[in-house]
């Protein structure tokens, strides 16, 4: 009962964190930036993903710079409001929907990016030396393959861990279900990589 009446007082007040941030995540960063620098609409190149990844397809590194610092920035933000005004439960809800908010923008007919750099920028509000070690096992790891895709399927996959053994359980618990939704958005990467046939960092197409 006291559960249900903890929910009956706070599930109100949660989801107004998690609508919050998902306004925050829906930004689309890379397609807003492409489009000030004169570069069309990023969904008709590459892969069509509004992400840095695919915005550096286009030959800019700064564009693809800045929209990696956009889209890791809304999520910082959103949680750090959240955490602010309403604690940590806030906070966390607030991280889910700034993450469903990158990925399902209702702005563009749900279609949003893979999450990456807005799940970074979540692990660095929440927890900033797990993001520490996010950022080593995906420059470690990009330096070494050249692939994007695998480096953050590999950081994505090592960060609930390390969130877990810092004692931050609740943070982990979140992102792992955050990872399990960026593998199932880099499916198509993961085929690809499995058959050779990924782009690599740098590679334009």
């Amino acid at each position: 009962m006291p559960d249900v009446i903890s929910w009956t007082h706070e599930g109100p007040y949660l989801l107004a964190f998690f609508v919050f941030g998902y306004v925050c995540g829906t930004l689309p960063t890379g397609l807003i930036l492409a489009r000030i620098a004169g570069k069309g609409d990023i969904r008709a190149i590459g892969s069509g993903n509004i992400g840095a990844t695919n915005v550096l397809r286009t030959g800019s590194k700064w564009l693809a710079a800045l929209t990696l610092l956009g889209d890791a920035i809304k999520g910082t933000i959103a949680v750090l409001v959240a955490q602010r005004f309403g604690g940590p439960d806030a906070a966390v809800c607030a991280g889910l929907g700034a993450f469903l908010g990158h990925l399902f923008p209702v702005w563009l007919g749900f279609k949003g990016g893979k999450g990456i750099a807005t799940y970074f920028g979540l692990a660095l509000a929440l927890v900033p030396l797990a993001a520490l070690a996010f950022t080593v096992l995906w420059l470690g790891c990009a330096f070494v393959t050249r692939y994007s895709s695998l480096s953050a399927l590999i950081a994505t996959l090592v960060t609930p861990v390390v969130m877990y053994m810092l004692g931050s359980v609740q943070q982990a618990e979140l992102f792992a279900l955050l990872t399990v939704l960026a593998w199932l958005m880099h499916r198509q990467n993961i085929g690809r990589l499995l058959t050779g046939t990924e782009s690599r960092i740098g590679k334009k197409g």
